[in-house]
């Protein structure tokens, strides 16, 4: 079985689980959030939902340099609403499941670079990259989701089984 093979079953099953969480975010309470050191739920909801761009762009590129001393710094897209939310998840997350489906073992053994100025933040295997950058920075953003959620009073949903509110 290729790496690809073995990745799309846990791909799949934590798309399917962000997409819940994410569904439930309220567009009246964009703006929201649980402390002066927070982001707003809107930022964070954005955040979780693009995630799996960097999928894609992990497969696509050798690097990425967020901060470049030659041009702009990164810039996430603007979403505003949950509508907007959904749309860009379901586009980045299937763009992203395109290109983990077609990778070969031998693209996740290249290395991808985190630059910022120009400087190195780390170089990983595109795998290790992508289970502890990519897969494991949305999950964790995403239980920060699901704090903010049930802080909000929205019924938060089960994810590896049932949630308080699902019994």
């Amino acid at each position: 079985m290729s790496i690809a093979q073995s990745l799309l079953p846990e791909f799949d099953q934590e798309m399917a689980n962000t997409r819940k969480v994410l569904e439930r975010v309220p567009d009246g309470k964009w703006n929201w959030k649980p402390h002066d050191k927070s982001g707003t739920l809107g930022w964070l909801a954005a955040h979780v939902g693009t995630v799996p761009g960097w999928y894609t762009m992990t497969l696509q590129t050798e690097n990425l340099d967020y901060a470049p001393v030659d041009g702009p710094s990164y810039t996430p897209p603007k979403i505003e609403n949950t509508r907007q939310l959904l749309a860009a998840f379901d586009k980045e997350s299937a763009e992203a499941r395109a290109a983990l489906s077609k990778a070969s073992d031998g693209d996740f053994q290249k290395n991808w670079t985190l630059l910022a100025g120009g400087k190195e933040i780390f170089t990983l295997p595109r795998i290790a990259c992508l289970r502890g950058m990519v897969m494991n920075h949305m999950i964790h953003h995403r239980a920060q989701l699901t704090v903010y959620l049930r802080l909000l009073n929205v019924p938060v949903p089960g994810l590896y089984g049932p949630s308080a509110d699902e019994q």
